[in-house]
């Protein structure tokens, strides 16, 4: 287990600490996903929980305060995550959710509330206990790799686990028996609208094969690339990802498929397909205007000739001007 939190390395205003929490329940067939970010240096503290229904709807939490419970405690005022020891962890969130039918409309709820279905009571409460020793990002990654990264933070790691509990949402509830979910804690430096675009996929076959490839993807193509394969209990570093196709929507924003070939320390190759399916666009303004969306979804993926993968399809997408 790593340290928990951290003193800030950095003067910077946009230095940030933040802790990443998904699962997805096959059986129910819900998913979710949840963020805890942290900026002392300007007393700030974000969070969002998001629920994919089985209905195809989302429901949505989204909130700001000033940190003042980190270092503390990890908490943004209903979403808390609660270090238990041992490799396990206590994720809860009891408060109103935002329905949206089509979940690509959360983008536009502040200048159009119209687009929200619904307004309901939720109650989340999930415990996950590890399954694999935690893997850092940076201790494998290239001189190169590091170097394009540094935008996204200076440490980065990522942990799968068993997730147990339940969900009440509205009227519906959800029983959830061990389902595989995965947790990730990274610090540093984060500015979402300088970056440019990224991707980070947290995809699940079984409990003895996931993997967690993730890269910064330069305007001029060059990638700076990290991330695990966890292979029969072994975590297997990525060496390097080629992008071999990153579709999207007329817009540019809306991703539709990824084909990526991905190399690891062994010296190993694969051919990764990934599609998203319902997209939340979480929206970043800069100071000079610029925006770019965060995007999460659940995908389908497929690892060379394997297919039934699942997880997390996530891009970071700069709008253009």
């Amino acid at each position: 287990m790593e340290p928990l939190t951290h003193r800030p390395t950095s003067r910077h205003h946009e230095w940030n600490e933040s802790y990443y929490f998904i699962f997805y329940d096959k059986d129910n067939n819900i998913g979710g996903m949840s963020r805890l970010g942290f900026k002392p240096n300007k007393k700030e503290g974000m969070t969002f929980f998001f629920l994919f229904l089985p209905n195809g709807s989302v429901g949505a939490f989204h909130a700001n305060d000033d940190a003042h419970a980190y270092p503390r405690a990890l908490k943004v005022e209903n979403v808390h995550y609660d270090y238990q020891g041992s490799g396990e962890w206590h994720y809860t969130y009891e408060g109103p959710m935002l329905i949206f039918d089509r979940p690509r409309d959360f983008a536009q709820v502040q200048e159009n509330p119209e687009v929200i279905s619904d307004l309901v009571g939720a109650r989340v409460d999930l415990r996950y206990k590890a399954l694999n020793e935690t893997y850092e990002y940076s201790k494998h990654m290239t001189a190169k790799s590091l170097e394009i990264g540094k935008k996204t933070g200076d440490m980065h790691w990522e942990q799968i686990g068993k997730v147990s509990g339940s969900i009440k949402i509205g009227e519906r509830s959800f029983t959830i028996g061990e389902c595989i979910g995965q947790r990730d804690h990274t610090y540093g430096i984060r500015d979402w609208t300088g970056v440019g675009n990224w991707f980070y996929f947290v995809v699940w076959f079984d409990e003895n094969l996931a993997l967690n490839p993730a890269a910064v993807v330069l305007d001029d193509g060059r990638i700076g690339s990290g991330g695990f394969i966890y292979k029969n209990g072994e975590n297997i570093p990525i060496k390097t990802i080629r992008m071999l196709e990153h579709l999207y929507e007329e817009d540019g924003v809306f991703p539709i498929s990824t084909k990526l070939e991905i190399t690891d320390q062994n010296g190993k190759r694969y051919v990764l397909r990934a599609a998203p399916g319902s997209i939340v666009p979480v929206p970043f303004e800069g100071k000079d205007g610029s925006l770019s969306y965060l995007i999460q979804s659940f995908g389908s993926f497929q690892l060379d000739d394997l297919v039934g993968g699942y997880g997390s399809y996530e891009v970071l997408r700069r709008a253009s001007k």
